[in-house]
């Protein structure tokens, strides 16, 4: 099974876990969107104050309690790309392709330049 293949499955296990909870009432794109920016600011919260070595080497504990902050987030994407109809695969090819336009290699190798500033 591909990964494509995998996300999409999980995709159809969600929307069904939802369906069983009747939640779907209060799956509106907008309180998606709120609910997956909460979890980012859960996620940033085991990072702050670390620092770039730190965080790098987590201890096995924070790292588990990462991994399931970071599943929140893919979660909540997933819900939200359900409701509104976007191909998240086909949506991230398409912005990695216009990144690679924006960030040729020759002019952002090694670089953390802003596109407009290359």
């Amino acid at each position: 099974m591909t990964a494509t293949d995998r996300l999409a499955r999980l995709q159809q296990r969600l929307a069904a876990f939802v369906a069983e909870r009747d939640w779907d009432q209060f799956h509106n794109p907008k309180n998606l969107a709120m609910a997956l920016s909460a979890e980012a600011g859960e996620l940033v919260e085991h990072f702050m104050w670390l620092s770039p070595q730190e965080a790098d080497r987590l201890p096995r504990e924070a790292l588990a309690e990462v991994e399931l902050e970071m599943a929140d987030i893919l979660l909540f994407l997933l819900r939200l790309a359900d409701r509104l109809g976007v191909d998240l695969v086909a949506a991230a090819e398409k912005k990695l392709a216009l990144n690679a336009e924006k960030y040729p290699v020759e002019k952002a190798k090694g670089r953390a330049t802003k596109y407009d500033k290359l």
